[in-house]
């Protein structure tokens, strides 16, 4: 018999809150987590505002938070909200076999100190030339000697496993946008293929620092729109200029089925389909029909063992780049075909920017919310329609919809495609 996967826990460190209710309520509101940038000076930036989580500590949740300040900010995230998803389903119960418990992440890269960095840059410069012996005396003189294992992306899921005695399986993924969606799907298959028990799954990321803003709008990915900053991420309007960077961190417990019943766990939805394609077209750029968004969204429904008119909300990725969004509209038509202009779609990206590694986890989440409540979330700011998406987003306002089975695409930078399918639990 196939091991049937649930979820029965969640944790998120969000723009628009800390746990998944406020996250929710937040987003029903259509309320936008966007505003000028404050954790570094940026008024020499052309952008300056992004999606910042404010007000929350580690020590709120873990008591060992002294010992991992120095630790990344999307560690923090990652750490935060793998505690608050185990003890949310939990997974501290000591009867719980904890060889089969596991930890996979999607975080991505960390930059070292900025303003570290610019020190031992300057040092190393002289009036003529710039001396790399002079950088590289001063830098080892100066950096602190944990600071590769602080720098790794992996660090997080290693620290979640020591705080959660979690001897299972154990890896992180750094795939650009699909990072933490990828991460689900992999943990949904050690526990599919009898590896786990219980998985704990999604990622952590934050770019919201002069090294991030400075990469992503050379690529001319980031909007630089002048006015409301709440205002600035604009999915599929046809004025929408790109992404808004956000941070934060999602993770979501998956269970095996009859594990989860007998130790009478609450069940808050089930992990039906998954799949990954890739484009093998350019390094940034989306192939420009969509046939491996496409090819994803077939896959996902195949191993469903569903047909395109039983999806009854998909959670896009709507970055809000102009090619983006076109192409994951031509995908939806192409795998969904006339279905694709009857089921609602939303960005939740309007609301809460694009968490980067970690945008898949936290839309996750949302599908599972979605089940739960009943409604779709709205995309907001969209007011000016564009020929070229031209599907029911669900503009600005939130909506009642009869669900039984939702839709997350995650369709990422170097054309890494990812589509999860959720449904609510019926024995």
């Amino acid at each position: 018999m196939e091991r049937r996967i649930v979820i029965t826990g969640a944790g998120c460190i969000t723009p628009l809150g800390v746990t998944p209710l406020a996250l929710w309520n937040a987003l029903i509101e259509g309320r936008s987590g966007v505003g000028p940038l404050t954790l570094f000076d940026a008024k020499v930036f052309p952008v300056r505002i992004a999606a910042e989580v404010r007000n929350w500590d580690l020590s709120e949740v873990c008591e060992h938070a002294d010992d991992l300040r120095r630790h990344a900010r999307q560690t923090h995230f990652a750490i935060g909200s793998a505690l608050a998803a185990a003890r949310s389903a939990g997974v501290s119960d000591l009867t719980i076999d904890h060889n089969r418990l596991g930890v996979y992440t999607g975080c991505g890269e960390i930059y070292p100190n900025f303003q570290q960095f610019c020190r031992w840059m300057a040092a190393g410069t002289s009036e003529q030339s710039f001396e790399i012996s002079d950088f590289l005396q001063t830098a080892q003189m100066s950096c602190p000697p944990d600071e590769q294992m602080i720098l790794e992306p992996s660090s997080a899921v290693g620290l979640i496993a020591g705080l959660l005695d979690a001897h299972g399986p154990n890896i992180n993924y750094t795939a650009a946008c699909v990072s933490s969606s990828k991460a689900i799907c992999d943990a949904a298959d050690a526990i599919r293929y009898g590896d786990a028990d219980i998985m704990l799954a999604g990622g952590a990321h934050s770019m919201i620092h002069p090294f991030g803003l400075t990469g992503f709008h050379r690529l001319s990915t980031l909007s630089t729109f002048q006015g409301p900053p709440t205002e600035a991420a604009r999915p599929f309007d046809r004025e929408r200029d790109g992404f808004v960077v956000g941070e934060g961190g999602t993770m979501l417990v998956l269970e095996e089925l009859q594990h989860a019943l007998r130790r009478g766990a609450e069940i808050w939805g089930e992990l039906r389909g998954w799949a990954t394609t890739h484009d093998a077209y350019r390094i940034t750029d989306l192939e420009p029909e969509g046939r491996a968004a496409a090819r994803c969204v077939g896959l996902a429904l195949h191993q469903a063992e569903m047909n395109p008119e039983d999806i009854d909300y998909i959670n896009a990725h709507g970055s809000g780049t102009v090619v983006n969004d076109k192409t994951e509209t031509l995908a939806i038509k192409r795998s969904l075909g006339n279905w694709a202009y009857h089921v609602p779609i939303s960005s939740t990206k309007s609301m809460t920017g694009h968490l980067t590694t970690a945008c898949g986890a936290i839309e996750a989440l949302i599908c599972v919310m979605v089940l739960r409540h009943g409604v779709a979330p709205p995309t907001i700011n969209y007011t000016t329609p564009d020929p070229a998406c031209d599907l029911d987003y669900v503009p600005n306002t939130a909506r009642p919809i009869l669900c039984k089975h939702v839709m997350n695409n995650s369709f990422g930078f170097g054309g890494q495609n990812v589509v999860l399918i959720f449904s609510r639990f019926e024995r």
